[in-house]
């Protein structure tokens, strides 16, 4: 079978599979949904900010010489401070003037954390199809793997990118086609790896970072400030139960998958330069 097709294939299963299991969050009741989705919010903020510091930013630094760690230090901090404007020009775009003071939401009612989410899952999912594109060019099998292990990976997080988008204002429907719709950028990150691998390698690390820089400035500036909604005591103790929880189970699927992917990106570049 030709390689480039697999590469498309399993491309595809490896962000539309993990959403598609993720959604069963979506098909709750609004009863369950509505008990369940401030729990979610919790977790999403621990998932989020351990892919950025657990697997995407130790990723970006991985192997790079002393002059590039200023630079993709200054991506993160510049990807941060893009967010913030990026935010400031969607509230200004869409909002009416006192409602929008008050929520920071668009003219349909949707927070401006569900776009950023999406972007910043976009570049992640661009990224992943890189390296699943690079296991595959590498064995086939390893390509397999890598796929699977990256649709485990991200299950949990999809998980916390659905409670999101329902805490920004997003339908079900909307919610689901937004996030296939991300989940697609592994399919091009494949592709564009397979024709183009080695002139890739060297701008990978600015792709995480950025990716890690969007996770981060929605945890700590969206996400975290509507935890603080709630004080008592009992709740406090269940949001801090559950970003460790989130941050746990991130730090465990996304270290084992990593660490394959990227091992085989690093196999596939050293026969490229022999």
């Amino acid at each position: 079978m030709n390689l480039l097709f697999l590469i498309i294939i399993f491309t595809a299963l490896g962000g539309v599979l993990s959403v598609l299991a993720a959604s069963f969050f979506l098909w709750l009741d609004d009863a369950q949904r509505a008990r369940v989705l401030p729990h979610g919010i919790s977790f999403a903020t621990g998932a989020l900010l351990a892919v950025a510091f657990w697997g995407l930013i130790p990723h970006a630094f991985e192997d790079v010489d002393s002059d590039r760690i200023q630079s993709l230090s200054a991506v993160i901090m510049a990807g941060i401070l893009g967010f913030f404007m990026l935010e400031k020009l969607l509230v200004w775009r869409h909002c009416h003037h006192n409602h929008c003071e008050a929520h920071g939401e668009d003219a349909e009612g949707h927070h401006p954390a569900g776009m950023l989410i999406l972007l910043g899952d976009g570049i992640h999912n661009f990224v992943d199809g890189i390296l699943i594109a690079a296991a595959f060019l590498t064995d086939v099998k390893l390509g397999i793997v890598t796929s699977l292990a990256v649709a485990a990976h991200e299950i949990p997080q999809e998980v916390g990118d659905f409670a999101i988008l329902l805490q920004s204002g997003y339908s079900k429907g909307k919610a689901l086609l937004y996030n296939i719709l991300s989940s697609l950028a592994t399919v091009v990150g494949g592709i564009i790896a397979y024709f183009s691998l080695e002139d890739l390698h060297d701008s990978l690390p600015y792709f995480l970072a950025m990716a890690a820089s969007s996770f981060i400035y929605i945890a700590v500036a969206d996400l975290i400030p509507t935890l603080h909604e709630k004080t008592e005591l009992k709740v406090s103790v269940q949001q801090v139960a559950l970003i460790a929880a989130g941050v746990l189970l991130i730090c465990s699927l996304h270290g084992f998958a990593h660490d394959i992917e990227l091992e085989s990106l690093e196999r596939k570049h050293q026969e490229g330069g022999r």
